[in-house]
């Protein structure tokens, strides 16, 4: 039986406690009024306020064209009007930088409480494949997925209270959520039959009933096997699996709709399902590796050898490609049909989050490409850590930017919401996986195939 370590459980613990102090300091620093906008935005331009000569040149035209003006009264009515235009977007252009910054630290939140959960629902999709496929490599890890997916609960019952906050108008995230953005906007209210909350949660709460659903049982069987005489509960979660994966494929490609593209709700594509699967399905795979290997240096796991971590490398390895070929697929057929409303989505990424967005592929191709394509390094469990480490902050920069440009726009910038959401949610995932580990023996030993995954090798 794992014992969860006093040393690891007070890690988790801390950066719970500093990340939810952080992101209490991001929601108080956050405007609440224009007034504070214009302040810090006049704080910001303060360093490029223009020389001397050319502000008394700027005065010397005003006070010239204010002369004009005052002999010709019809001028003067020109100039009110244009004056009252320009309040008006001034206003506007003040709002919407409002609710951006406004929007920070919640989106933030959200995108630190959508990775963790997706790593732990991509573990849950590869445990029902590695079931329905009645692979013999894999049964010495599934108590190892089970602890991971321990974290599908509280991390989704986290999610669908930010929903819920959302439709309560707590915050701009989704903009179809506000009626009067709806009321001026064409494209959106065609899509109202779909795009309106009640619908919208009662979808959302369908996905999270039947992930949790499947989950309970899958792992509930899983322990009654080691205690039965047959194969009885092993052939109800083949049966499970299988129409698990039936509901996943539909359900996951509805969520990520529903939960991030709907944050464009201008823009579609009809890869982006695939594209999130490929991205949570990686991370999942590379947090069953980096815990495998974490737990097999503690002397736990001395039944996973080598070669089990070099097939879960090699997923790592396949699924980035995969997720590569996906990202190219979606860039490169929207960038060179060049239709506005398509386009729009990545111009806004290529010019305000240039950094992040190529950053993300050179994180998640690149260096999984350069590191793991030799079969050696595979075997190298340090390496793999390494590996594991730059993936899961290339997916994490993925998730980022998917959601940020939508909630933030140009006004983003990593500060105390961001660093302080990762610690809070990465130490709660700390937390309940490894405690969830503590609950059964790390060895599923009735299971059909067990003798078969303890004496693999490639």
């Amino acid at each position: 039986m794992y014992t969860l370590s006093s040393k690891l459980k007070l890690t988790a613990i801390i950066f719970m406690i500093v990340g939810a102090i952080g992101l209490v300091i991001g929601f108080l620093q956050a405007p609440s009024t224009l007034e504070d906008v214009e302040e810090m935005l006049a704080s910001e331009e303060h360093h490029e306020e223009p020389a001397t000569s050319t502000l008394e040149e700027a005065n010397f035209a005003k006070a010239e064209h204010d002369m004009l003006l005052d002999d010709d009264p019809g001028r003067n009515e020109v100039q009110d009007a244009d004056h009252a235009e320009a309040g008006s977007h001034d206003t506007e252009h003040l709002e919407h930088k409002l609710h951006q910054l406004q929007n920070k630290p919640w989106a933030a939140v959200y995108v630190a409480a959508f990775f963790f959960f997706m790593i732990s629902l991509g573990v849950l999709a590869f445990y029902a494949v590695q079931y329905a496929a009645q692979a013999g490599w894999s049964p010495v890890l599934f108590r190892v997925m089970e602890g991971i997916t321990a974290y599908l609960v509280p991390g989704g019952i986290i999610l669908f209270v930010l929903l819920v906050l959302s439709s309560l108008h707590l915050n701009h995230l989704f903009i179809w959520m506000d009626p009067e953005v709806v009321e001026h906007d064409a494209i959106i209210r065609n899509k109202t039959s779909y795009l309106n909350i009640p619908f919208f949660l009662i979808r959302a709460a369908i996905y999270l009933g039947g992930w949790f659903v499947f989950r309970h049982f899958l792992v509930r069987n899983s322990r009654r096997l080691d205690d039965a005489s047959d194969n009885y509960y092993f052939k109800k979660n083949f049966k499970l699996s299988a129409g698990f994966l039936v509901f996943f494929i539909v359900s996951e490609s509805m969520m990520s709709w529903d939960w991030i593209m709907s944050l464009d709700p201008h823009w579609f594509s009809t890869l982006f399902g695939w594209y999130v699967f490929a991205s949570l399905f990686v991370s999942g795979i590379t947090v069953i590796a980096l815990i495998s290997i974490y737990l097999k240096s503690r002397g736990y796991l001395p039944f996973v050898n080598d070669s089990h971590i070099h097939d879960l490398a090699k997923f790592m390895f396949g699924m980035s490609i995969f997720w590569t070929y996906l990202w190219f697929s979606q860039f490169m057929l929207i960038w060179y049909s060049n239709i506005p409303e398509e386009v729009v989505y990545f111009i806004s990424r290529i010019e305000n989050y240039s950094l992040p967005f190529f950053g993300m592929v050179a994180l998640n191709f690149i260096f999984p490409l350069l590191m793991l394509m030799n079969s050696d390094y595979k075997r190298v469990n340090w390496f793999v850590v390494l590996t594991g480490i730059i993936i899961l902050v290339g997916h994490y920069l993925n998730v980022f930017v998917m959601i940020m440009p939508a909630t933030v726009g140009e006004s983003w910038f990593v500060g105390i919401p961001e660093i302080s959401a990762v610690l809070l949610f990465a130490g709660l995932f700390i937390f309940v996986v490894f405690n969830a580990l503590t609950k059964a023996p790390l060895l599923a030993k009735r299971n059909p195939f067990i003798k078969e995954s303890e004496h693999f090798h490639y």
